[in-house]
């Protein structure tokens, strides 16, 4: 270890930096011979810093371990010496990988030899501010320079960087002259607000300028096209890797494939609608499909609830699978290609129990090496049944990018298999499962969240290992929400202790549960826009869920009116009826009539037997406008019952046009159907119930006491007697309501989606 690491500080690395490069085993491996090399082709072991930063650099991004002497040569000769040639280079032979290697077109393409004069970079500096002079000159300082440093780099390709900078800079001084105090002066910040469309079920979202499939098109995410997954960085190129990919692209036509695998154990939740929408949505904006595949290779918690509100909320968010497919449809072919595995030699039977391989730090296999011929019969002797569960698994000889030693391949489950009945009785693990049906199904792009980039290698080499097509998979960040709690377990243990009611309670963020709470699928589709496509994990707060969703309700929710703490009003000089517009903003897409008789509902809240200062609605003293009525109404009297509590009042009413205007108009409801309305706030206390520091307790103490408010005796216009379930209304001057599942013909159930306005107390 000490040679290597005298080996590793000559060519400029730190002490320490050299020790972190001995714990990855194959960088260490190619930088040692790339030094070596280079010390030989120099005739010396004294390489300057600069080459070896670039023979460290070339170590550590080239994956096509046959190129490191050809690029070793290079630097080692100094026909290669800037970083921003090596890049060119591994570029050329990552998107070149066949043999023999054309020298002169590959070192025209990395600049060998280019020398760009202090002259050159002068005049192409000067023709590029010419270009722009008049905007430069009108917006000085506050001119975006990157412009220029971007069209300089590109027009002088090879030239250095901070010459061509320094050049940029002296120029941009000679044509403006020093900075005054308006150039210093802070540029206001422009609002930055997303503009919404929905000219789909999926809501195309605007982001400064972008919809949600403009996010997801073509280059916009700088994804490999469909054929050239040798080019993205990381991807491991074989002898027969471009034989495949060409059979690959014979059968996709190039199309882009990708595909949603949910594991059917588990009801689908916000974090999944980012996952949906990012699957799907990238193959609709590059005119590809998506297949809905379940991970169903676990029968102990699979049921088939889970298969049906999958798709279900899949279709709800607007998307139809190209084909719904199931992990248990390979697997004859998988086992076969675990045969394959075994007979290559990169698989083996082990019999270490669960409890010892748990962790990063599990004893070596005694089994590692053991015969090729043995370990297929022991298999075979697996899926016949001739072993107890846990007393044998199939491993697989790598380790993993988080340092994990043969992740096991297969394992022994006697538990019946929801599709396929008796039929096997050992099941692949994700490990095994995942990169092996993506290949089956000529996935194109593999999209998955951030915590599997440590499968990433072992993906890679598993298809090489077996010599099957093998796709690029690419990782996104996570999205989470503060006030809530979205794993299976924990989720099972708010339905176990009673504190929701099951899996579709409107206080959790299962998608089944926003659905029913009432929260429109477009909705929930431009809140993914608006978060975007992000490598970082993302934490968002419920409010701004709930913003989007105003936003769509605002335009979609009839207008109509209900009372949830009633008070009686008796008109004593008697109108007939109202119609009422469904959306006060655009009359034109309809109204509904509703009864104005002698008694009619208004708000407890709206009426105070004492008047006090700012306060605008009812009094003794004060009158109050109807909506939508063109009336106004005084209180004649005030009725109490024998506790003093105020029961009824008796008005007269007097059309708007004859009356002073009012300073409030109020809602009201007559003949009007008994409901019962359901309010929601937080589930949770804090923002992370998760967190041991901020809950010590734990997320079962964090309950808020007030989540639900059950009112049973509210009163709703009878115009939505008809309304279906999840039927979405806006009740004037309360909020947004769904129709509840559990509404009957006798007595209707509402959901509070949102408060009309954002509770500022929430943010």
């Amino acid at each position: 270890m000490a040679d290597s690491v005298a080996l590793f500080t000559s060519i400029g690395l730190s002490e320490q930096k050299a020790k972190e490069t001995l714990k990855n085993e194959a960088l260490s491996s190619a930088l040692k011979d790339a030094v070596v090399q280079a010390q030989k082709l120099l005739g010396s072991t004294n390489i300057d810093k600069g080459t070896g930063t670039l023979l460290y650099s070339m170590a550590s991004r080239l994956r096509d371990t046959r190129r490191l002497a050809f690029l070793t040569e290079h630097i080692a000769k100094r026909k290669i010496t800037t970083d921003l040639q090596l890049s060119a280079a591994l570029d050329y032979v990552k998107s070149h990988p066949q043999d023999p290697m054309d020298q002169k077109a590959f070192e025209t393409a990395c600049g060998v030899g280019v020398v760009v004069t202090p002259e050159q970079i002068e005049d192409a500096v000067e023709l590029i501010i010419r270009k722009h002079k008049q905007q430069l000159l009108a917006e000085r300082y506050r001119f975006n320079m990157g412009i220029l440093m971007g069209e300089a780099r590109a027009a002088l390709k090879w030239a250095d960087g901070k010459m061509v900078k320094n050049e940029v800079d002296m120029q941009v001084l000679h044509h403006l002259g020093p900075k005054t105090e308006a150039d210093l002066e802070k540029k206001p910040k422009a609002h930055n607000l997303l503009s919404l469309s929905f000219p789909h079920l999926i809501g195309e979202v605007k982001m400064e300028g972008k919809t949600l499939m403009e996010q997801l098109r073509g280059e916009a995410l700088k994804f490999h096209k469909p054929g050239e997954n040798y080019k993205t960085e990381g991807y491991v190129v074989t002898p027969n890797t471009m034989n495949l990919l060409k059979q690959h692209l014979e059968i996709t036509g190039g199309q882009v494939r990708t595909r949603f695998p949910p594991e059917p154990n588990g009801i689908l939740h916000i974090g999944h609608a980012k996952a949906i929408n990012f699957n799907f949505g990238y193959a609709k904006a590059n005119n590809g499909i998506c297949f809905l595949r379940y991970d169903d290779t676990n029968p102990e918690k699979e049921e088939e609830k889970y298969f049906t509100a999958i798709k279900d909320m899949v279709e709800w968010l607007g998307y139809t699978p190209y084909a719904i497919t199931h992990a248990s449809d390979n697997f004859q072919c998988l086992y076969e290609l675990a045969v394959e595995l075994i007979r290559r030699g990169h698989a083996y039977i082990c019999h270490q129990r669960g409890e010892e391989l748990k962790g990063h730090n599990a004893p070596p296999s005694p089994w590692r090496d053991r015969p090729i011929e043995e370990s297929l019969v022991l298999f075979e002797r697996m899926k016949n049944g001739m072993f107890a569960e846990g007393e044998a698994t199939l491993r697989m000889k790598m380790v993993m990018e988080d340092g994990k030693m043969d992740p096991v391949a297969y394992r022994i489950k006697y538990t019946p298999h929801h599709r396929s009945g008796d039929a096997w009785c050992i099941y692949p693990t994700y490990d095994y499962t995942h990169c092996l049906c993506d290949s089956i199904e000529h996935i194109t792009h593999s999209l998955c969240t951030k915590e599997f980039q440590a499968r990433r290698s072992s993906y890679f080499w598993l298809c090489n290992a077996l010599d099957v097509y093998c796709p690029v998979q690419w990782e996104y960040g996570r999205l989470n929400l503060t006030y809530t709690v979205v794993s299976k377990r924990k989720i099972i243990k708010l339905v176990e202790t009673g504190t929701v009611r099951d899996w579709d309670d409107p206080r959790l963020f299962t998608l089944t549960a926003l659905r029913r709470r009432g929260f429109p699928p477009q909705a929930i589709n431009n809140f993914c826009a608006r978060v975007g496509v992000t490598v970082a994990q993302t934490t968002m707060e419920p409010h701004l869920l709930e913003a989007c969703v105003r936003e769509v309700l605002n335009d979609t929710a009839p207008r109509i009116m209900a009372v949830l703490e009633p008070l009686k009003v008796t008109i004593t000089n008697l109108p007939t009826e109202v119609r009422i517009p469904d959306f006060p903003a655009d009359e034109t897409k309809g109204s509904h009539v509703v009864p104005f008789s002698k008694t009619i509902y208004i708000e407890q809240s709206d009426f105070r037997e004492v008047m006090e200062k700012g306060y605008k609605r009812l009094t003794p003293d004060q009158s109050v406008g109807l909506r939508h009525a063109g009336y106004i109404i005084s209180v004649q009297r005030v009725i109490k019952d024998g506790s003093g509590k105020v029961v009824e009042l008796e008005v007269t009413c007097a059309s708007s046009d004859s009356a002073e205007k009012p300073k409030a108009f109020i809602h009201w409801v007559s003949q009007p159907l008994k409901c019962e309305v359901r309010l929601y706030e937080r589930l949770f206390l804090h923002k992370n119930p998760e967190d041991s520091a901020e809950v010590p307790g734990g997320f079962l103490s964090d309950i808020n006491p007030n989540s639900l408010q059950v009112v049973e005796s509210a009163l709703v216009d009878r115009s939505v007697s008809k309304a279906k379930v999840f039927d979405k209304f806006q009740f004037e001057r309360v909020g947004y309501f769904s129709v509840d599942p559990d509404s009957t013909a006798d007595k209707m159930v509402f959901n509070r989606t949102v408060t009309l306005k954002e509770d500022p107390g929430k943010i």
